[in-house]
């Protein structure tokens, strides 16, 4: 393998494993925010029983997303010094402002939300938790902003070769942010609705459930049966910009070789990028066209189009049914749970043993989902790092030689794969020790506390 190729597999590496994170803290934050909210409304123990679970788990996941994020950060100056050298006067200004909006506001409150509960008022708490969410939303913001700019390029001008800006409003709100930035922040709701859902259904199953977990099974599988429509929309809306400013990575993802009007929805096919076709297509006529188009018989540019300027195939299209497979997945199996929850009053002795075993088995599933989605828009974007622009191979590093690169790619993989090992391992423990998570009497002494303190604060 040459040091390109290996240089993309790394930062690919890298960020999938960062992406898992951020894609569980971004929607928990709100959702804390909505037991803690919760909690001071009804003074449930319950509710401020799930609070107090669900922030260990929120401090869990932030902590390893902020270390990989740093590691995968390193790589912009070992393998891609071009890339900051010819963009960096974009690029360098937007990930500074993540840093300093969303990561000190993040770190400034995230200790107050994590150990002030009982030690400040409930309305300081409560607060805190909401600029915690905030920050991750934020975060998020400048990101997206980014990754969109480097999909769909705006605001610029190139002066020998260098990026420089001319419209800072141009470049934030480029032709495709609004439809990612909604798309991701969808993806993380749904990510976590899965995890609330699937580690109480697991909770209920083993009979280690505090009185939190119906309440908490209730609302992952609410807000995923509410949110998979709306994605579902949004991710239509994104594939029309998509088709405007990416034609060939919708062409990859329909596995469209020639250009041609009613193109055929493809369940299944091999792509052959050496014959330039497919192999033991499964289609539905004229779908595709009217999926991307509106229209039965709109035309979708295909590959050839396109000579050396396309993303290769068969990752694309694959990834693509895999995402959208799962998203299918996700929305029978929210819906279907949502009515036999409610059929069953939420109550545990009456909920169904197979629903609870198929939640628990589809607590990671907005992971294979995301991850899905990231590799169609990365992969899709190549040959270009800046869409059309800017090719991935002017700006790698070629000073590291390929076993340089090997070694610190198998490092990476061998520590990311006992990582995720290892956080999932300790979300199984919480899981069946909440005990241990909350500690004896600490929710009874906080609601004790909460209450003095409410009482106090309206005498005043």
């Amino acid at each position: 393998m040459d040091a390109l190729l290996l240089a993309r597999a790394q930062f690919a590496a890298n960020i999938t494993f960062h992406i898992l994170f951020p894609t569980i803290t971004i929607a928990l934050g709100w959702l804390l925010l909505f037991m803690r909210w919760r909690w001071l409304r009804t003074q449930d123990g319950a509710w401020l029983a799930a609070y107090r679970f669900w922030t260990k788990v929120f401090a869990l996941s932030f902590a390893l997303g902020v270390v990989s994020g740093i590691t995968m950060s390193f790589q912009f100056g070992t393998n891609w010094p071009g890339f900051m050298e010819k963009a960096g006067n974009i690029a360098g200004p937007l990930l500074g402002y993540e840093v300093l909006t969303a990561f000190f506001l993040e770190a400034g409150f995230l200790g107050i939300m994590l150990f002030g509960h009982g030690r400040v008022s409930e309305r300081v708490h409560l607060m805190a938790t909401f600029f915690v969410a905030f920050g991750t939303t934020v975060s998020a913001f400048w990101i997206l902003v980014l990754n969109s700019w480097m999909q769909t390029p705006a605001g610029h001008e190139i002066v020998d070769g260098v990026f420089h800006v001319k419209d800072w409003v141009e470049v934030l709100f480029n032709p495709s942010f609004p439809y990612r930035f909604a798309h991701m922040l969808l993806a993380s709701a749904l990510t976590c609705s899965f995890l609330l859902a699937g580690l109480s259904a697991w909770q209920l199953l083993r009979g280690k459930a505090e009185r939190s977990a119906p309440r908490v099974l209730r609302l992952g599988l609410t807000v995923a049966a509410v949110l998979i429509p709306v994605q579902i929309f949004v991710g239509d809306m994104h594939g029309l910009n998509t088709l405007e400013h990416q034609p060939q990575k919708i062409a990859a993802m329909e596995g469209v070789w020639h250009t041609e009007k009613g193109a055929p929805l493809l369940l299944f096919a091999w792509p052959d990028g050496e014959a330039r076709k497919n192999h033991f297509e499964v289609a539905i006529p004229k779908m595709a066209s009217f999926i991307l188009t509106h229209d039965f018989d709109g035309e979708i540019k295909g590959l050839n189009e396109f000579p050396g300027a396309h993303p290769p195939v068969a990752p694309v299209f694959w990834a693509f049914r895999v995402m959208v497979g799962m998203g299918m997945l996700m929305l029978a199996v929210s819906w279907v749970g949502w009515f036999l929850g409610r059929r069953a009053g939420w109550r545990p002795e009456r909920l169904p043993p197979a629903m609870l075993w198929v939640l628990a088995g589809m607590s990671f599933s907005g992971w294979v989902a995301t991850v899905a989605g990231w590799y169609v828009t990365e992969i899709g974007r190549q040959p270009f790092i800046v869409y059309g622009l800017l090719r991935t191979a002017d700006v790698a590093a070629t000073t590291v030689p390929s076993p340089m690169i090997a070694l610190s790619f198998a490092l990476y993989l061998t520590l990311y794969i006992a990582l995720i090992f290892a956080y999932v391992t300790v979300l199984k423990y919480m899981a069946e020790k909440p005990e241990d998570v909350l500690q004896p009497n600490a929710v009874e002494a906080a609601q004790a506390h909460a209450a003095g303190v409410l009482a106090g604060e309206e005498s005043a």
